[in-house]
C-alpha cells in the first residue's frame, strides 16, 4: 500500500474527539509513510487530516470539483491539488489514486463516497480494503445497518465482513495490510437469493 483514501466531514462536528482522531489518522499515515488522496479541502476533519500529513512532510494529493475550489475551500498550499469537472470524476480519480479507503465521520458526502467504493469492491471494480474508524461509535447505527441488510439477505456474508470496523487507526491499517479480497460472483449470489 502506497495510498490511503479519506472520506471525512468537511465541518469538523461536536467535539474535540472527531479533530483529536483526524490528527492522530494523519500522525499515523506519516508513521507508517502512507500517502493521503482526499477530497482537496482545507475545512473541516478533511483539512485537519491533510494538514498533519502535509506538515509532517507526507505526500497529500488533494482532488477537488472547480465549483468547490473556486469558492476558496481548496488547500491550495498543496503540491499535488488537481482540480476536476464534477463530483464523479472527483470519486473516480481519488479511487484510481488510492490503495484503501477509510471514512471517519461525516455527513452525507462522507457516507455516499464510502457506500460507493463498498459497492464497486462488492462488484468487483476495485479490491482494495475498505473501513470506518469507528469514534466513539459515531458510525454504530451504519454497522447496525449493515448487519440488518446482511440478516435480511441483502448483503453476501463475504462482502458484509470484509468491510472492517475499528476505533484504533493502527489496527485498521494493520488489516487493511493484511487484507485479501474476497472473490463474489454477484450475478451467483442473486440467483441463490432469489431462491430462498
Amino acid at each position: 500500500m502506497k495510498r490511503i483514501s479519506v472520506f471525512c466531514g468537511s465541518s469538523q462536528g461536536n467535539g474535540q474527539k472527531y479533530i483529536d482522531a483526524a490528527r492522530e489518522l494523519g500522525r499515523i499515515l506519516l508513521k507508517k509513510q502512507l500517502g493521503l488522496v482526499f477530497g482537496g479541502g482545507r475545512v473541516g476533519l478533511m483539512g485537519v487530516v491533510a494538514r498533519t500529513v502535509f506538515d509532517g512532510g507526507g505526500e497529500v494529493i488533494g482532488v477537488i470539483p472547480e465549483f468547490l475550489a473556486s469558492k476558496e475551500v481548496a488547500f491550495s498550499e498543496l503540491n499535488d491539488l488537481r482540480i476536476v469537472g464534477s463530483m464523479h470524476e472527483r470519486k473516480a480519480l481519488i479511487i484510481s489514486l488510492s490503495d484503501g479507503f477509510i471514512a471517519l465521520p461525516g455527513g452525507l458526502g462522507t457516507i455516499e463516497e464510502i457506500f460507493e467504493v463498498l459497492t464497486w469492491a462488492q462488484l468487483g471494480i476495485h479490491n482494495k480494503p475498505c473501513g470506518f474508524l469507528n469514534i466513539a461509535g459515531y458510525f454504530d447505527p451504519i454497522i447496525n445497518f449493515l448487519d440488518h441488510a446482511l440478516d435480511q439477505g441483502f448483503i453476501d456474508q463475504k462482502i458484509r465482513f470484509s468491510i472492517f470496523v475499528e476505533q484504533k487507526t493502527d489496527i485498521l491499517l494493520d488489516k487493511f495490510r493484511d487484507y485479501k479480497p474476497s472473490i463474489i460472483d454477484k450475478a451467483k449470489w442473486a440467483v441463490k437469493m432469489s431462491k430462498i
